[in-house]
């Protein structure tokens, strides 16, 4: 993989990101908190996480994920309309089709979006997979993901529409975000790694 551009962001959380839409156009950066937190060998495995996302396309795979959820969206919208404007002198609309009709119509993208942070979530499991097969080294991924936990918090600018390319959830912890959450939960990711690393 050729060099990406590399940052450090200037905030105590400590997180890590990485975008792009192929490797040759790839970023990726830290927080100053992640740096202050990290030895030498949970930063390798934070920073393979980051490019596995570059050299797995997830940044590509999450664009096409939203495109198909805004699709959704819009065509919901477009039939809501179609209900209030369009012509409803018909004598004989059946109320049961109407009704499922307009529940289909307010669920289909939520269950749409939900499905997208499935999507997600599952990309970050397969980065830290990708992650831990280029540095031979599952147990220093875990060790990363346990010290986010232990010292993790959210970070200064907070933005939902990017939180998805972070290491971790950049934003405040509540229910709401725990169930539209982008990253699974960080014992899930532990325990995955500590699994696996008996294979290497």
């Amino acid at each position: 993989m050729p060099m990406p551009k590399v940052y450090i962001i200037n905030d105590p959380a400590p997180n890590a990101f990485a975008t792009g839409r192929d490797p040759k156009h790839a970023v990726v950066g830290a927080t100053t908190g992640l740096l202050d937190i990290m030895d030498d060998r949970e930063l390798d495995a934070v920073m393979a996480h980051e490019m596995s996302h570059v050299r797995n396309y997830d940044i590509r795979v999450g664009m096409i994920a939203f495109g198909l959820v805004s699709a959704i969206g819009i065509l919901s919208d477009i039939a809501i309309r179609m209900l209030i404007f369009g012509d409803n002198r018909r004598e004989n609309n059946n109320p049961i089709v109407l009704i499922v009709g307009i529940a289909l119509i307010i669920l289909a993208p939520i269950i749409a979006m939900l499905i997208q942070f499935a999507i997600s979530r599952q990309r970050e499991y397969l980065a830290d997979a990708s992650g831990s097969l280029l540095t031979r080294d599952s147990e220093g991924m875990a060790s990363a993901l346990g010290k986010l936990g232990q010292y993790g918090k959210p970070m200064q600018r907070q933005n939902s529409s990017s939180a998805h390319m972070f290491l971790v959830n950049p934003l405040k912890a509540g229910f709401i975000s725990k169930l539209f959450s982008t990253h699974p939960p960080l014992e899930e990711r532990i325990a995955r790694l500590q699994k696996s690393g008996n294979t290497f």
